[in-house]
């Protein structure tokens, strides 16, 4: 199979699809491999890193996008990005398609079998393609909105570990999975009170065996949702419905009656959101303010700390991404339940219910789309 790995266009997005090594494992399995010139240079990836590894040079998009038969990227395509795609061709990237319907319907329209990292699934369940960057994520969480907090960022002006004699700051986590667990952890090594707010009981029972009586645990009801913000200094949310439309935890009039200079962290941003005010923004303009409350809302946080994330990544895609080419598209959807559940959309259909409910767009099985 030829397997195209385009430069990312989103605004500040340095990962990229694939790593030198596992061009290499692709290289010897008797696949080709197409670059696009300087694709990996912000991951610390040279061209000559590529070359080595098997793969060939090629010096723009259009001619990974007009020979490849797999296209592996890391950001859902953007709109000239899509402009370029045809039918027969399979992309595998995170698509998040909940909240974007232009990206959908351009690629209902475009006849592409569209498989999303976000919801391929594993044997237990969890979401093995997502998991590394919601730790990324997570893990920054707390390190970006201790530096929003600073006064000539909008901020309270609070230090997030405070200092002896003065409190530190009071960060509440909405949601335990991966970003928030590791938001946790990352809060409170750098000293701040950390809340994290659920609506699992076998969630919170895991935190409070991970961390101890360090952390507070706080079952998610509307009312606490509301009161643990309005007392915050910041608010880390990563709430997830794989797939889906992030639910909006944060009404409008919670943001309005928190204290001035408080931050939110939307890292659910991705999939629309979890307050009502946020909006997509980007590494060039993080954040806003509304209410003054700040909101960072980039929808591309691990593409930041490239190197780390593309590694990261890689090492989770690499069996499916051998899988799709070895065996095809359809047998390797066929044969793997997780890998199908990756699936969105298959020439002009929209195999994810969650994407067709949420766009009311029609759904068809990914079984019956696959003719299986």
């Amino acid at each position: 199979m030829l397997v195209g790995i385009p430069k990312e266009t989103k605004d500040h997005e340095y990962r990229v699809g694939l790593v030198p090594s596992t061009v290499r494992e692709l290289a010897q399995k008797g696949h080709q491999v197409i670059v696009e010139t300087g694709a990996g240079l912000g991951a610390g990836l040279t061209d000559g890193d590529y070359a080595a590894a098997g793969a060939e040079l090629v010096a723009g998009p259009d001619e990974v996008f007009g020979r490849a038969e797999l296209i592996v990227k890391v950001k859902e395509p953007l709109a000239d990005e899509r402009k370029k795609l045809k039918a027969g061709q399979i992309i595998f990237t995170y698509l998040h398609l909940a909240p974007d319907r232009a990206q959908t319907e351009d690629l209902i329209a475009a006849g592409v079998t569209a498989i999303a990292y976000e919801t391929v699934t594993s044997p237990l369940g969890t979401l093995p393609l997502l998991a590394p960057m919601s730790e990324v994520a997570g893990r920054m969480g707390p390190h970006v909105g201790a530096n929003c907090l600073h006064k000539a960022n909008g901020g309270r002006g609070v230090l997030l570990a405070g200092v002896p004699g003065v409190p530190s700051a009071d960060v509440v986590i909405l949601g335990g999975g991966v970003a928030g667990s590791n938001a946790a952890l990352i809060a409170l090594g750098m000293g701040a009170g950390v809340t994290v707010v659920d609506r699992n009981p076998d969630v919170l029972r895991r935190l409070a065996t991970q961390f101890g009586t360090a952390i507070r645990t706080v079952m998610s009801t509307r009312e606490t949702v509301e009161a643990f913000c309005r007392r915050s200094d910041l608010v880390v949310s990563g709430v997830l419905v794989p797939g889906a439309a992030a639910p909006k935890l944060i009404s409008a009039e919670t943001v309005k009656a928190m204290k001035p200079g408080t931050v939110i962290v939307d890292i659910a941003i991705d999939q629309g959101g979890s307050a009502e005010t946020s909006r997509p923004t980007t590494h060039s303009e993080p954040t806003y303010v509304v209410d003054d409350v700040v909101h960072y809302c980039v929808t591309n946080m691990p593409g930041a700390v490239a190197r780390t994330s593309t590694f990261a990544l890689n090492n989770v895609t690499l069996p499916f991404v051998l899988a799709l080419a070895d065996k095809g598209c359809r047998r390797a959807l066929g044969e793997d339940p997780h890998l199908r559940a990756g699936l969105n959309i298959h020439e002009g259909k929209v195999t994810y219910k969650a994407v067709a409910d949420a766009l009311k767009l029609p759904y068809t099985k990914a079984e019956a789309a696959l003719r299986l």
